[in-house]
């Protein structure tokens, strides 16, 4: 109301003066004009407050997100450090309870050293200061790594299926390999977590017309279709109540979409109620190779040898 009283109103009368000098004519033409040029400009000036006033509400929203959100992160395993200290400090004596307590505090150490990593890695991303290293590599080679950096999240799921498909062939990308692993990791972890009982996890690479594709396919609850864009998007969770029953930083997949789009690739995801997701890394292959990864795509033998 205040701004209707304050702004609005004497803006409309001023114009309205205005429209009524300029049509009175003679000499009052130019106060008119003189008029409605203000009324202009003060318009103007009040959309551009208003347009700064709602980037700055947004951005302390998003400050305050934040913070709440590694608040959450953070206290959970710093939680359970100080509740093993004590069970260590009641339990003086009894050297099962203090082995498995030791055990219990180094898993918690770590899982709070890969949120932290992870929050760092995240700020550096949004700041720009993120360097990524390209260099021509085998696409087997980078999802080879990434099963071997997968192996350890398959031995706490002796139940998992996983399965990995990978064409012959196919022609190099260029990449920053480290990053390129910790891409498809992520989208691993996340296939562990949200796929069924028990998980079934594939990872594919093969070529395209436009380039090199690896997916990670799960046979979870799969994403509802209005969810698909949402789910890129930092510290968003399709339920929050995930937040409390499934561990994650909310940061993975906004994690993996810089990564593709440093390397001028994309991410999709394909999914529906019930029929699992899989997403989808699309990457060009190295300006020398693109010919031969036209060939393999299209399946030519002679070609696919050659690339």
């Amino acid at each position: 109301m205040l701004l209707v009283y304050l702004v609005i109103v004497p803006t409309v009368l001023l114009l309205l003066v205005g429209i009524v000098l300029m049509l009175l004519g003679n000499v009052h033409v130019l106060f008119g004009v003189l008029t409605v040029s203000f009324v202009l400009v003060a318009v103007t000036g009040i959309v551009l407050v208003l347009v700064f006033l709602r980037r700055e509400a947004n951005l302390s929203e998003l400050q305050a997100d934040f913070v709440s959100k590694v608040s959450h992160e953070l206290r959970t395993p710093l939680t359970s450090i100080r509740l093993f200290v004590e069970t260590m400090a009641r339990a003086r004596g009894d050297q099962a309870v203090q082995d498995r307590c030791l055990e219990a505090l180094e898993l918690e150490t770590q899982r709070l050293t890969r949120r932290i990593e992870r929050l760092l890695d995240w700020g550096r991303m949004e700041a720009g200061r993120k360097q990524f290293e390209l260099s021509d590599e085998s696409v087997a080679a980078v999802i080879e790594d990434s099963a071997q950096a997968f192996a350890p999240l398959r031995e706490q799921h002796p139940r998992l299926v996983f399965r990995t498909d990978v064409a012959p062939g196919l022609p190099a990308v260029q990449v920053d390999r480290a990053a390129m692993v910790e891409a498809i990791s992520n989208l691993l972890g996340n296939a562990v977590k949200y796929g069924g009982e028990p998980p079934e996890v594939t990872l594919r690479g093969h070529a395209t017309d436009s380039g090199i594709t690896i997916e990670v396919s799960d046979n979870g609850e799969g994403i509802a279709r209005g969810e698909h864009r949402r789910i890129f998007d930092k510290f968003y969770r399709i339920d929050d109540r995930l937040s409390r029953e499934r561990d994650g930083s909310g940061l993975g997949l906004a994690i993996v979409k810089h990564i593709i789009r440093a390397h001028r690739g994309r991410v999709q995801v394909v999914s529906s109620p019930g029929k699992g997701s899989t997403f989808r890394i699309h990457l060009p292959v190295a300006p020398e190779k693109k010919q031969a990864a036209a060939r393999t795509a299209r399946g030519g033998p002679s070609e696919a040898k050659r690339a």
